[in-house]
């Protein structure tokens, strides 16, 4: 019964919502050229999936999400880590990252472009830069809070180095490490979306664009709609990823 609510209420408000989209822009109520009928934006994002247009556009931007998010995660993690656990380091950087991390990520478009010239390298390290402060606060945050008595405890029974790193900090930091994860990731498919409208030549950031100029508004939509399925795709992946690693630890699930 569970499952049977949590799929016919989603399903129940699309069909309502674009139901009544529908239905209005039949009537008239909202002009074709600037908010065309489900139906139509339906004909365009069947048009460009048979061309292979969007899956070519939708491939370029997931790689760019997912290599500048590997990146950012390899690194943060270790350093917050180590930061995290130093109180000294801690101090020394928390200043500089918490200055560098409120700067927002488009404004090193222009930066990363004059570094990487034109490709992928310029989104990525600017996917790069979106993922990896959040995702370095959280495991610092993470490792700063944990319960002392409980390393403590773990080593008065012979808990050191990985074990102790594996089976007792890890655990204890998990789920503030996937809420970092959860938000820089979907931060990081927002970003760029945005980054592929400047000096890009694919990705589905340079379709909406594309479309932009030729005036199609049926493309456009189709293109924000496809971003936002993918955008929910890459979360429910790592909520999986979530319940899968908590069921592994032990940990309570919410």
């Amino acid at each position: 019964m569970e499952i049977l609510k949590k799929v016919f209420y989603p399903t129940a408000s699309f069909v309502f919502i674009f139901g009544l989209w529908e239905i209005l822009s039949r009537l008239g109520v909202f002009a074709n050229n600037i908010m065309p009928a489900p139906s139509e934006i339906w004909v365009a994002l069947k048009d460009v999936a048979r061309s292979g247009v969007l899956a070519q556009n939708a491939w370029a931007s997931l790689y760019r999400v997912f290599a500048g998010f590997l990146i950012a995660t390899t690194l943060a993690i270790p350093m917050g880590l180590i930061i995290g656990s130093k109180k000294y380091l801690h101090t020394t950087f928390n200043p500089l990252i918490q200055i560098i991390r409120t700067i927002s990520p488009i404004s090193w478009i222009p930066l990363a472009i004059l570094w990487f010239g034109i490709g992928n390298q310029p989104a990525i390290f600017i996917i790069f830069i979106t993922a990896f402060f959040p995702i370095l606060l959280s495991t610092m945050l993470a490792v700063k809070n944990v319960d002392p008595i409980l390393i403590k405890v773990a080593e008065n029974f012979g808990a050191t180095g990985n074990k102790l790193l594996f089976k007792i900090i890890l655990p204890a930091i998990f789920p503030y490490i996937i809420i970092g994860l959860r938000v820089s990731l979907g931060i990081a498919w927002v970003i760029v979306v945005a980054a592929e409208m400047v000096g890009m030549t694919s990705g589905l950031g340079y379709m909406i664009l594309d479309a932009r100029n030729f005036l199609r508004t049926d493309l456009i939509i189709a293109g924000m709609l496809v971003i936002g399925l993918i955008g929910f795709a890459l979360d429910s992946m790592l909520e999986y990823f979530e319940k899968r690693a908590k069921a592994a630890w032990g940990l309570k699930q919410q």
